[in-house]
């Protein structure tokens, strides 16, 4: 069964530039090396300019915790933090 996520992401006023080139180096390292991600792509909310969402779906468990323990998903996420007004709110769902 798939797993999807979906991570809800606020950043921080005039950080956005900067965020939006962090994140994209990152998806292009997810889509690039991760077989079992079927898609994981970010998106800009129209009511809040501050708020991305990024859609993911992986095809089991395993490539979901695989995604976590990649050394570039680690790393990208420590450039991304400074940018970041709060934690993200992370959902899980299974596919149906």
């Amino acid at each position: 069964m798939a797993i999807g996520v979906t991570a809800k992401l606020q950043v921080q006023v005039g950080k956005n530039e900067e965020f939006e080139g962090i994140f994209k180096r990152l998806a292009e390292e997810v889509n690039a090396n991760e077989p079992g991600c079927n898609f994981y792509a970010m998106h800009k909310s129209r009511e809040d300019a501050q708020l991305y969402i990024v859609l993911e779906q992986y095809i089991d468990e395993e490539a979901l915790a695989a995604h976590g323990k990649t050394d570039y998903f680690r790393e990208y996420g420590k450039e991304l933090a400074p940018c970041m007004a709060a934690a993200p709110a992370i959902e899980l769902m299974d596919s149906v």
